[in-house]
């Protein structure tokens, strides 16, 4: 049954992202650093060594949609992986910022039912390529997921798969009404 539910599981895009994502990280944590004492003689360890991480970083980036879910996958020396049932996403967030918006970048900030307040509750995905079409196939996806899973009502707002249950559990309290 296992293998029947992953062969219905089909990837509908694998999203790419922005090269420019990586000077975009590197102006921001050598700005960052620049504001520090500490930081500042960290600058020409991070020139040294910051493009072997940042293509790293870039080589590990990967997010798929997924006819049930969206799965993304980040990191280099700690990786995270998350995959967000697309009918647990609430909604889509578009942002983009003047550095943002220089680099040709955005994110795309993914909201979840029962997320805590927490950062942990988010998914950021940054400079992925297309970004506003990739949001709308998100939200469409999802909208047929959760469109087909409620099912359970026709055009008309009648019940129709629901039916057969119903009228089962009627049989049922009519014979235990029989009975007492």
């Amino acid at each position: 049954m296992a293998e029947n539910k992953k062969s219905r599981v089909k990837q509908l895009f694998e999203a790419t992202f922005e090269p420019r994502l990586k000077t975009y990280i590197n102006v921001v944590v050598t700005g960052t650093m620049a504001i520090t004492i500490f930081g500042i003689v960290l600058i020409p360890l991070w020139l040294i060594l910051g493009r072997y991480y940042l293509n790293k970083y870039f080589e590990n980036l990967y997010c798929e949609l997924t006819t049930r879910a969206l799965h993304f996958k980040k990191g280099v020396l700690v990786t995270t992986e998350r995959t967000i049932p697309l009918d647990k996403i609430q909604d889509l967030t578009f942002k983009e910022g003047p550095l943002l918006k220089y680099f040709g970048l955005s994110i795309l900030k993914v909201e979840t039912a029962g997320q805590s307040s927490s950062a942990d509750g988010d998914m950021k995905l940054l400079g992925i390529l297309h970004a506003a079409e990739f949001r709308q196939m998100v939200l469409e996806q999802r909208d047929e997921i959760t469109y087909n899973r409620s099912g359970d009502f026709d055009n008309s707002g009648n019940v129709h798969t629901l039916e057969p249950l119903l009228k089962e559990i009627s049989e049922t309290l009519k014979r235990i009404e029989k009975k007492s």
